[in-house]
């Protein structure tokens, strides 16, 4: 019964996570579309930066932003933060059920890094810790100052960070790892930077002084810079289900690349609510960046061409019989009815890998886990060498040859 606890908390969590996460994007998105789109008015008041009209749901919207603050602080105020503090809370306690729950299957691989289950948990945590200070102390710097320079130490610094985590975590660790760092530089940006200063306005205008403009600036900035993330994070929630993305030897390049991507992409739908010209050229180099992402995860896989073995030399009928018996021996010990590696009391997503029946209707999935990419074995916990996957390589190939 505990099983089907944990396993439903797992599931709810995740549903509160994305459900949270649509709403801070969607807020997120909204107002920078809305910001950019501001046009000015005759009748706007003297502290009005611009307006916006809007229509949606049978109504029209006239929609008016104060640079620094209204002349009187008005009786109702709405604040934007609960969607980032609640995103940011459910991704924790989803890294903590999945990924601190389960270090050794999911953090740890013994090839990259002798470490234990504490100190990989401690070590993400500092890591995490460690992104968002040199990150805001980037944004605090002189080179704050100016937006492309920050932007391009911003991206250097996310690209050595994520190589850093592959040489601590496993390929799955060091790629959640990544985004969990970049959601909390986001959430931070809301909790530490952005709703203290809007805080301090409200303060200024209910006792009567002038606000200091300094802290809408600041929370713009750093507002920009979440909404250029958001892609990025987005990528990193739904590339940790594809082997041949996170578990390569470049993962941490083709992350690098999707940052850039997700900047090109933002920048093309933010010019269009400036009321500017298209740049359609961002289409074209984001295209040629994915094809350079493919290529990444292409050559960063196993070498299996290159590796010479002598079962490649086997007939037809003996590499499939070895093949069969590898994965049962090394994979039925987690994917079974009843699984006999600790902590597990169901088949990972419901995966039997019993039988040879069981074993052809998974080897597409087997030879992207295990031979296209470092996956499976999680953290190669239960140890597949290179003459192994390559085996394994040359079985799915002499099946799809049949």
């Amino acid at each position: 019964m505990f099983d089907y606890f944990w396993l439903w908390s797992e599931m709810i969590v995740r549903w509160v996570h994305v459900i949270a996460g649509v709403a801070w994007i969607g807020s997120s998105f909204y107002f920078i579309a809305l910001d950019l789109s501001l046009k000015p008015g005759k009748e706007l008041p003297k502290e009005a930066n611009g307006q916006a009209w809007q229509v949606h749901g049978g109504g029209f919207y006239n929609m008016v932003k104060y640079l620094v603050a209204p002349s009187k602080m008005p009786d109702e105020l709405t604040w934007f933060k609960w969607e980032a503090y609640s995103t940011w809370i459910s991704g924790m306690a989803l890294m903590s059920l999945v990924y601190y729950g389960s270090t050794s299957l999911y953090m740890i691989d013994l090839e990259v890094h002798d470490i234990t289950q504490g100190q990989a948990v401690l070590l993400s945590l500092g890591g995490i810790l460690f992104g968002w200070v040199v990150y805001d102390g980037l944004c605090r710097s002189p080179l704050g100052r100016n937006d492309l320079v920050l932007a391009l130490s911003g991206l250097i610094f996310l690209i050595v960070l994520s190589y850093i985590y592959t040489q601590i975590f496993s390929h799955r660790g060091a790629f959640m790892q990544m985004g969990i760092s970049i959601g909390t530089m986001m959430v931070a940006n809301v909790a530490m930077v952005i709703i203290p200063g809007q805080k301090k306005v409200v303060k200024a205008l209910k006792a009567g002084e002038e606000p200091n403009p300094i802290y809408g600036a600041r929370g713009k900035q750093r507002s920009l810079h979440n909404n250029y993330l958001t892609l990025p994070v987005i990528f990193v929630m739904l590339g940790v289900h594809y082997p041949i993305i996170f578990a390569t030897e470049y993962s941490w390049l083709i992350l690098g690349l999707i940052l850039i991507i997700g900047a090109l992409i933002r920048h093309f739908f933010n010019t269009k609510h400036k009321g500017l010209p298209a740049p359609y050229w961002t289409w074209l180099a984001a295209s040629f960046l994915v094809v350079c992402c493919i290529s990444l995860s292409y050559v960063g896989g196993p070498t299996n061409e290159d590796y010479e073995i002598s079962n490649l030399n086997l007939s037809k009928d003996e590499v499939h019989n070895s093949a069969v018996e590898l994965v049962i021996e090394r994979c039925s010990a987690c994917h079974a009815k009843e699984p006999v590696w600790d902590g597990l009391a169901f088949a990972p997503k419901g995966v039997y890998l019993e039988t040879e029946a069981q074993i052809l209707k998974m080897a597409n999935e087997i030879y992207w886990q295990s031979a296209a990419s470092w996956a499976m074995p999680p953290g190669n916990i239960i140890w597949l060498d290179d003459e192994e996957r390559a085996l394994l390589s040359e079985w799915h190939k002499k099946l799809k040859d049949n």
